[in-house]
This record gives C-alpha cells, sequence and structure tokens, in this order.
C-alpha cells in the first residue's frame, strides 16, 4: 500500500490557494515546534462568507496537502461552517493520512481557526 493516497500527491504536486491576499481581512499563523512546519491562512470576507482564502505552508507534503485541502473545504463558505471543520474532516477528505502525519491536518484546522479569531477581533475592535 502506498504511504499516501492520490488525492494527498494531487493536492502536494497541484496546490490550491497557494499564495498570500493582500487586502486579507483575516489572518492567522500557526507552527509546530516538533516538526517545524508553519501554516499562514489569508481570508477575504464578506457578509460572513469567505470569498477567497489562501495559504502558504513551510513544511512537508502532507502539511502542504493538508492546507491545500482545507482551503478549498472553506472557500464560499460561511464563517460558522468553516469553525466547525476539523482535522478529521480534512483528513478524510484526502483519503487519509500516515498515522505520524496526522499533525498536518491538526495545523490546517489551527490556521483556519486563528485566521477566523484573527477576523473576529478585528470587527470587535472596528466596531461592526
Amino acid at each position: 500500500m502506498a504511504l499516501y493516497s492520490e488525492k494527498v500527491m494531487d493536492h502536494f504536486l497541484h496546490p490550491r490557494n497557494v499564495g498570500v491576499i493582500e487586502d486579507a481581512n483575516a489572518v492567522g499563523e500557526v507552527g509546530n515546534a516538533k516538526c517545524g512546519d508553519i501554516m499562514k491562512m489569508y481570508m477575504k470576507i464578506e457578509n460572513d462568507t469567505i470569498c477567497d482564502v489562501k495559504f502558504e505552508t513551510f513544511g512537508c507534503g502532507s502539511a502542504i496537502a493538508s492546507s491545500s485541502m482545507a482551503t478549498e473545504m472553506i472557500k464560499g463558505k460561511p464563517v460558522a461552517d468553516a469553525m466547525k471543520l476539523t482535522n478529521k474532516a480534512v483528513t478524510e477528505a484526502l483519503d487519509g493520512l500516515p498515522a505520524h502525519k496526522i499533525h498536518c491536518s491538526v495545523l490546517a484546522e489551527e490556521a483556519i481557526r486563528s485566521a477566523l479569531e484573527d477576523y473576529r477581533r478585528r470587527r470587535e475592535n472596528s466596531g461592526e
């Protein structure tokens, strides 16, 4: 059996939504000190809907694939739905990750939540 599914390899070799959103109104960054992976998520949210999302990931193939899949899963979705995204859902959407790489899907979940928390703080500070 192959270590990585076809979906993991596809999202690693052809990641979706890579880059920076210059006028993002939600930015989150997380890292894993043990493995050295770092994920940064940028979102453009309008009317509580994620209109655009991009990521920058410094890490292994599983981290890049998890970032790519997670962005695909929340793009166009309401903020409330994105808050419910779990690492388990990301792993399942990738048709699985090796046990020692599950932390990559956890980072994707944490990066999304970090960005959404940033969005919430910005709205509170602006009086929205």
